[in-house]
């Protein structure tokens, strides 16, 4: 029975199979019982394990392997961009090493308060198709560092790679003598659909779910605390300063919206270019790969991108700018790494008139141009937003610090990249100090638990351990209450206190 929730109840409203019921039921006993065992090891145990689980799948030679079964079963996808994401998996268990998560793990003295590291449990995760391999072993690193057992529901689009990715993990616990079954995934047994992942995202302690916007609305309201991610739709301001280095903008962004055919949600979607610099940012956009596409190709590809609806159609999710090309009915050269839309692109509204400020999920990106003042940008980006990928991310090449300080002040976003390649870095990298994660939390303004970047802390709870001062942390009500201070209405005490 799952600590939390009436799972009888829920697998007859769900629908469950009476296989798909067993798997969820033994699955979870299994996770049970290994947290419950694992959660005595000590410190130095956990991080030889979690360095045993992180190296046998995130070494060259087998990443590569799973790269290449993850893009033979999905179809989609850039086996050389989505090869580098092991660095992801080396950086996550890089964070997760220098952390505690055993016993005390911080202290502040001059508040008398410690904190004490407790698992969450058994934690359920989601996989999108788009990481099959990296989703898996970054959440198990920290769910094992935290000294949980994790259950993955796979995306059916891509079964095979997730399931190998789990069963070298079990491997690697094996390996050092950790409970093989706190890793594990569901379909042995049953077939997978949205139900089946609803039933085990009721069932679990907590849900870590990276997916699309039905996959977040469900874990939400499956009655378990979750921390579910929001759409992207990363946006860059490229203000009058930029000219000072145009071409590592133009390469920023063309390393961002390239990266595994800029199926990321962190990928570059958009960029809105000050009107003293778009001719010549349009220039190096070029220069680095880009193709500027015609009027006349830019609705044919809005045509097998979107249809009449605004909803995106999947067949051209992540593919390169040739085949993207091939399916709108034209050809470009061989040379071209991502496609550009400037057609009537200053039009930020949620229908077919505004589409090329959606979230394209591919290796195209629309360019936007404000006029005047830099307010005129911020206004431009909060226009962009109320379309679609608040809360998110958003970057900027400028080096203007007051710019900077502006858009921070009011963007409504979980995380701004200054001068960086924006898929290369909001999650993590080790050319800045952004937790290392797969998982990108969107705050309230997208639904979502944290803004944060999901990372080691998100996996555990704290206990913490209070104890007296010494003397009371009072102040008088004159100093509380400032100019509202009235002397004579404070003249009457009902009690000590």
């Amino acid at each position: 029975m799952s600590r939390q929730n009436n799972m009888p109840e829920r697998y007859a409203e769900l629908k469950l199979t009476p296989e798909q019921i067993s798997e969820i039921e033994e699955t979870f006993a299994r996770a049970d019982k290994a947290q419950h065992e694992f959660e005595t090891w000590s410190q130095e145990a956990i991080d030889r394990t979690i360095q045993s689980v992180a190296q046998i799948v995130a070494n060259s030679k087998t990443f590569h392997e799973l790269v290449e079964l993850g893009i033979q079963e999905s179809d989609f996808g850039d086996p050389i961009s989505r090869e580098a994401k092991r660095f992801k998996i080396r950086g996550i268990l890089r964070d997760c090493l220098r952390e505690k998560s055993v016993g005390i793990v911080e202290e502040i003295p001059e508040k008398r308060i410690v904190k004490y590291a407790k698992p969450v449990g058994v934690i359920g995760c989601i996989i999108p198709a788009t990481n099959p391999d990296l989703t898996p072993a970054g959440n198990a690193i920290y769910a094992i560092k935290a000294r949980n057992a994790i259950i993955f529901s796979p995306h059916p689009r891509t079964l095979k790679t997730s399931r190998k990715t789990i069963e070298l993990m079990r491997e690697g616990l094996k390996r050092v003598g950790a409970p093989e079954d706190l890793v594990q995934i569901l379909g042995y047994k049953a077939k997978i659909n949205k139900g089946y992942s609803e039933a085990l995202m009721t069932k679990v302690d907590l849900i870590i779910a990276t997916g699309g916007q039905g996959v977040v609305r469900r874990a939400y309201m499956s009655g378990t605390p979750a921390y579910a991610v929001g759409a992207g739709n990363a946006t860059m301001i490229w203000d009058e300063t930029a000219v000072q280095d145009l071409n590592k903008a133009a390469f920023n962004t063309m390393r961002s919206k390239t990266s595994d055919f800029g199926s990321g949600c962190s990928a570059d979607g958009n960029i809105v270019i000050h009107e003293s610099i778009y001719d010549a940012a349009l220039k190096e956009l070029v220069a680095v790969g880009g193709y500027m596409l015609s009027a006349s190709e830019q609705e044919a590809m809005r045509k097998v991108m979107w249809d009449d609806e605004c909803h995106r159609l999947p067949d051209t999710v992540a593919l390169s700018p040739q085949a993207m090309a091939k399916a709108a009915g034209f050809s470009i050269p061989d040379d071209r790494k991502f496609l550009i839309a400037s057609h009537n692109t200053g039009i930020f509204k949620p229908t077919l008139e505004g589409i090329w400020c959606f979230e394209k999920l591919t290796t195209l990106l629309a360019v936007h141009q404000y006029k005047g003042e830099f307010q005129n940008a911020i206004d431009t980006i909060m226009a962009i937003h109320a379309v679609g990928g608040i809360g998110h991310s958003v970057g900027i090449f400028s080096f203007d610090e007051s710019h900077i300080h502006r858009l921070a002040m009011v963007a409504r976003v979980g995380r701004i990249m200054v001068r960086q390649a924006q898929s290369k870095a909001n999650a993590g990298s080790v050319n800045n100090g952004m937790p290392m994660t797969s998982s990108i939390g969107c705050g309230s303004w997208a639904g979502n638990a944290t803004c944060e970047n999901i990372h080691l802390k998100h996996y555990m709870n704290l206990t913490w351990v209070s104890k007296e001062f010494d003397k009371p942390d009072s102040v008088s009500d004159a100093e509380l209450f400032g100019e509202f201070y009235d002397a004579e209405l404070e003249k009457i005490q009902y009690s000590p206190f």
